[in-house]
């Protein structure tokens, strides 16, 4: 097995539990390596650190698969790690069909997703070692799970950097075209060969329930509202009135119909708009909302992305303040990682600033518990997820 050295002069990112090592802090390596072997991982003297494929064509050089030496990558190896992570989902999710099964480096599982939709499995493979992998693990999931279908949405753009070819396609059984989850006792239909990502966001189920407080007699505006999740989940909790608004007429189709399915029908309109025009356009209209919901997909996808996305933020969370009435909350989110939590507050309040509001922060939450974060790994610390009372300044 080829060996990884690291240089001397690095940050102890794998010593803290960063799974990843990037190519500016290999030193040389020793042994002849493809893409996708599995090598060791070594500091500066030689002594171990782990075991992961490697990928030369990467940034992300390697990808860590096990801290045991002695551990072989293997079927057993596989079982283990799908072993836990359907422990961790019955210890903290008991009784929950529907949510994230394996998240990845979180999960041990480099480069692999896997959302449970009752019976039905939808897998994103995103790298190179782990498509050499996957079939391995997938004769797991079957053994464990004896599921209806599994889907492979790899139809996932990362894919390309790691040299790998984009497509959806049948990896097991049967996957009808929509299916039905049930999250926080509602039942929605999701198209999980069309949908965004997977077709549905689990990382949000507990951020859901934290808007009951809010809702109750309230005229809510939702934006970015996909399929409606947070629509009906405000329904739920008792407000009078939602407005959904995406650009995604497909999506908005499934919102409607999740209301309708879980008995709100009537109570909720739907706009088929671009979010940023439609929020402008509602504030030079004069209109308020008692609750403003913003749920935008990652502004931020690369490092070279975040002055844009920091201004799209501001824009977004600025008119959205405007449209809350007095007194009234609002709630938004970041699912980009480079998008740090302290950045993301600061950008709140410039917007603030700007919009003349005085912001009072009622809580600050990330991902829900299908989505465990590696202490260490920023990557995975990547929703922000804030709640803030909104009053005129001045």
């Amino acid at each position: 097995m080829a060996r990884v050295i690291l240089k001397r002069e690095r940050k102890r990112r794998l010593e803290q539990g960063s799974p990843w090592v990037f190519r500016t802090e290999v030193d040389r390596v020793d042994g002849e390596i493809r893409p996708g072997d599995v090598v060791e991982v070594v500091n500066h003297q030689g002594h171990f650190l782990a075991k992961g494929y490697v990928n030369p064509a990467s940034q992300i050089f390697v990808r860590v698969l096990t801290y045991n030496r002695e551990e072989p990558i293997d079927r057993e190896w596989a079982g283990r790690r799908v072993d836990a992570a359907l422990a961790w989902r019955k210890r903290f999710l008991p009784g929950v069909r529907s949510c994230r099964l394996i998240y990845g480096e979180a999960d041990f599982l480099p480069g692999l997703i896997v959302d449970r939709f009752g019976d039905v499995l939808v897998v994103q493979v995103l790298s190179l070692g782990m498509e050499r992998l996957w079939a391995m693990i997938r004769d797991v999931l079957v053994d464990r799970l004896r599921p209806a279908g599994i889907l492979l949405r790899n139809d996932v753009p990362v894919r390309e950097k790691e040299g790998l070819p984009l497509g959806v396609q049948l990896a097991y059984g049967e996957v009808p075209p929509l299916v039905e989850v049930e999250e926080n006792g509602l039942t929605f239909l999701v198209d999980v060969w069309k949908g965004q990502k997977t077709g549905y966001f689990f990382d949000q189920r507990e951020n859901r329930l934290a808007i009951a407080p809010l809702v109750e007699g309230a005229e809510v505006l939702d934006c970015f509202s996909h399929t409606g999740a947070f629509a009906v989940h405000a329904l739920r909790f008792g407000a009078r009135s939602v407005l959904c608004v995406d650009q995604s007429a497909e999506a908005l189709r499934l919102a409607e119909e999740n209301v309708a399915r879980n008995g709100f029908g009537g109570r909720a309109q739907f706009l088929c708009a671009n979010a940023f025009d439609q929020l402008r356009a509602l504030v030079e209209e004069g209109r308020k909302f008692d609750v403003v919901i913003l749920d935008p997909p990652a502004f931020a996808k690369s490092r070279q992305a975040l002055p844009g996305a920091i201004r799209g933020y501001k824009e977004i969370n600025l008119r959205g303040m405007k449209l809350v009435r007095e007194g009234g909350f609002l709630v938004t989110a970041s699912c980009s990682w480079h998008m740090h939590r302290d950045l993301f507050l600061d950008t709140l309040t410039d917007a603030a600033v700007d919009a003349k509001k005085i912001l009072r922060l009622v809580e600050l939450r990330g991902a829900a518990k299908d989505h465990p974060v590696i202490h260490g790994s920023e990557e995975s610390n990547y929703l922000k997820f804030a709640i803030l009372e909104v009053r005129d300044r001045g």
